[in-house]
């Protein structure tokens, strides 16, 4: 069940403790580390990364409108050839360094627990690992469970030392901001620190100038922009990135877009891993964990679509990499 292993996770690889016994298959002992970044690429499906692009859907104009431009970029023959084209540094880079998990044609098996398959609560199962039947959809309401964010800072060594980056604009009411006061930047929210650099300044105008297309979810661009200016300048210990336009694009049923956002996302968690291994406190310091919130349907009828009726909705994955050597099974299957 993901919802045990990720919260145990995160605790456990810190530094402040070390995993029980049971847990050793999952995270070795070696996995501590005292920083940890977590990025969630909202409502994208196991299929695409472990076969990459979708036949069907590639090939259907309804969902892919310039089907040989994005074929050119996306498609191979073999699946494994795909799925280096859509992300290639999780195949290149984490599948060799790490270990993926979800490959269901391989029966290795991740769902959410929550029946519900929706973004609330499958970040609210991420983070605080109860499946909370109250919490059914995505309305902004202050989530009463306490998420292991909060518990973490809590901890000496820890206060102060975590941020939330999200381009959606829900997750201060997941992560209940208003009770525990975690540094969470979300949505076309304003980034307000002691002293914005530059970058974060220019951010900063862009979003206000931003003001007439304003939607639920900022573009990803903006979120990773500002939580990388802002990881450079405080060196938090552990950074979740919630990053949302895959479910968007999917939404609008808008294949090609969710490919190219899938290939973006890829691209921004490679440089992100570039960032880490060459800053000081960060190389061989810091583990990465990358998932999703839920799945979506499992056919070209219901693929943009999820939720408690649409097959596929509960199906996921993740992915783990860090300053350790990897166990058991062969990496990247």
């Amino acid at each position: 069940m993901k919802n045990s292993v990720l919260v145990l996770y995160l605790l456990f690889s810190t530094s402040f403790i070390h995993p029980p016994q049971k847990m050793q298959e999952i995270i070795p002992a070696s996995a501590a580390s005292e920083n940890l970044f977590i990025i969630i690429t909202d409502g994208f499906r196991w299929q695409e990364i472990f076969s990459g692009a979708d036949s069907l859907l590639i090939n259907d104009e309804k969902f892919t409108p310039d089907t040989a431009t994005l074929k050119l970029m996306y498609w191979a023959n073999d699946p494994l050839d795909r799925r280096k084209k859509l992300m290639p540094f999780l195949w290149n880079v984490i599948a060799n360094k790490g270990q993926l998990f979800g490959n269901r044609d391989l029966n290795n098996k991740v769902n959410v627990s929550n029946v519900y398959s929706l973004s609330y609560p499958g970040y609210n199962e991420l983070f605080t690992g109860t499946t909370d039947i109250s919490i059914s959809g995505n309305r902004k309401k202050y989530n009463k469970n306490i998420n292991v964010l909060e518990y973490l800072d809590s901890k000496e060594g820890f206060e102060g030392k975590i941020a939330v980056f999200s381009s959606w604009n829900v997750f201060p009411y997941i992560l209940n901001k208003n009770r525990n006061g975690l540094m969470m930047n979300s949505g076309y929210e304003q980034i307000q620190v002691d002293s914005l650099n530059a970058n974060l300044s220019m951010i900063n105008s862009v979003q206000e100038k931003e003001i007439g297309n304003k939607t639920a979810v900022r573009y990803d661009m903006l979120t990773y922009s500002i939580a990388k200016e802002y990881i450079k300048d405080h060196k938090p210990r552990i950074v979740v990135i919630g990053l949302g336009e895959t479910d968007d694009f999917a939404h609008q049923k808008r294949y090609d877009l969710y490919l190219q956002q899938a290939n973006q996302v890829d691209k921004m968690i490679g440089e992100l891993w570039n960032m880490v291994q060459t800053t000081p406190g960060y190389k061989n310091n810091t583990n990465f964990i990358i998932t999703t919130d839920h799945g979506r349907g499992n056919n070209s009828k219901h693929w943009s679509g999820h939720g408690f009726f649409i097959n596929g909705s509960s199906q996921t994955w993740f992915a783990i990499m860090g300053p350790y050597r990897s166990i058991g099974r062969k990496k990247g299957k």
